[in-house]
């Protein structure tokens, strides 16, 4: 049995798959620790895995009174800048002492500390990609959030973006001023990058989105696995299924689902409220999952109704089509469902998983600030008008079940392990 220390930090989106992994590795015999912020302490030890705090720490209402914590000009920065590059001693400190006495570290997105900690203390070190943006590959541009329209410059080559990215990096050279001299005060070498050329550990690097999101590419970490999506969406603790919710499944056609996942939800503005109009102009039955920390929306029905949360991998393949954010998490569930999509990205990962779907040819996309009753039942009626949305996701489906990605990822870690 080893001891094993998985450190997250983020939306459900960033904690679920991580959760998936410590569930899967706890069934194998290991002995799991979790490092990640106040928030979710009780949920992590209601599912029997020990628990330490690592800063910062953040809870939904940030997003609340911060609503550029989601927005696309804004978001990345301030989340990367102001939260964790700024709290990297703080984090430091706290997984330094979740370490203590464990065999193997395993660390979602921007756990910016993770690598001081490795060279401080020899453990052994697992790295995760959630999504394919933060990859950077040229091979496989990704679309940015500022700057939509650069889905249309993929056709130039990784030469192009590879010089494009470059000036990307040198733009955000200050950003990490505070980290080097941070790596300086411990005797590191300062000229350490763990936004982009040094964060993906040489033991191994996990790839926890399906091929179907995006495939192998020359410029990929070496010795990176690719598993598929990681999934768990609460059953396990507190995120249960409800029953009015099921009864109403039960009781009609499949419903259209309007959903912003765990952290866009926060800063919904009349999204809700749009959508409720939009299920009444088409005479759809909807369901509207508006958040634990949002008031129900107004108009509902009884054939147009609203939950504060319910697990997707119960609702989602029940539904005619989802309308979503593209988190990375949100997005893999209704990839595993099988059913066509709209989308309304935010900010970071978003617009570029809602740019692949597309691609794929399951889903549509409308902007954040065109969002209406009368857009959305428009490109609502275009989507569930014959079969083509609905076949193409059913051939996802098929690639993103195929995959196994939680058992994939644990053999591997298990594979460092011995």
């Amino acid at each position: 049995m080893a001891k094993i220390v998985l450190a997250t930090f983020g939306s459900l989106g960033d904690l679920h798959p991580i959760v998936a992994l410590g569930l899967e590795l706890k069934r194998r015999g290991h002995h799991i620790r979790f490092a990640t912020m106040d928030f979710y302490r009780e949920k992590i030890e209601m599912l029997g895995f020990d628990y330490v705090p690592m800063a910062p720490h953040l809870d939904p209402n940030d997003i609340a009174d911060s609503p550029e914590l989601v927005d696309a000009h804004t978001g990345t920065e301030k989340i990367l800048r102001e939260i964790i590059i700024a709290n990297v001693p703080a984090m430091y400190d706290d997984l330094l002492a979740a370490v203590e006495g464990a065999d193997i570290l395993i660390t979602g997105e921007i756990i910016y500390a993770a690598k001081s900690v490795v060279e401080k203390t020899g453990i052994k070190w697992v790295t995760t990609t959630l999504a394919p943006i933060s990859l950077l590959s040229t091979h496989d541009p990704s679309v940015p959030p500022m700057a939509t329209w650069f889905e249309n410059l993929r056709f130039l080559g990784a030469g192009f973006h590879g010089l494009l990215f470059r000036l990307i990096r040198m733009s955000m050279h200050s950003w990490l001023d505070e980290y080097r001299k941070f790596r300086l005060s411990l005797g590191l070498d300062p000229d350490d990058d763990p936004i982009f050329r040094d964060k993906f550990s040489r033991d191994l690097h996990l790839i926890m989105f399906s091929r179907a999101l995006g495939s192998p590419q020359p410029d990929w970490p070496a010795g990176a696995v690719q598993t598929g999506f990681c999934f768990y969406d609460g059953q396990s603790d507190s995120g249960q299924m409800p029953d009015a919710l099921g009864e109403f499944l039960d009781a009609g056609e499949p419903p259209i689902v309007f959903t912003l996942g765990s952290a866009a939800v926060m800063d919904p503005r009349d999204f809700f409220e749009e959508s409720v109009k939009a299920a009444k102009m088409l005479g759809r039955r909807a369901v509207n999952l508006y958040g634990v920390f949002n008031e129900p929306p107004h108009g509902l029905t009884d054939s147009i109704v609203g939950f504060d949360y319910a697990p997707y991998s119960k609702l989602f393949p029940r539904a005619a089509c989802v309308v979503h954010q593209a988190g990375v998490g949100t997005t893999g569930q209704v990839l595993r469902a099988g059913v066509p999509q709209l989308i309304m990205p935010y900010a970071h990962d978003q617009p570029d998983n809602a740019a692949r779907c597309r691609r794929l040819g399951v889903a549509e996309i409308i902007g954040r600030d065109d969002y209406t009753a009368e857009s959305a039942s428009r490109l609502l009626t275009q989507i569930l008008a014959g079969d083509n949305y609905s076949k193409r996701s059913a051939e996802v489906a098929a690639i993103v079940d195929s995959e196994g990605g939680t058992a994939a990822a644990c053999d591997a870690i298990d594979g460092v392990l011995s």
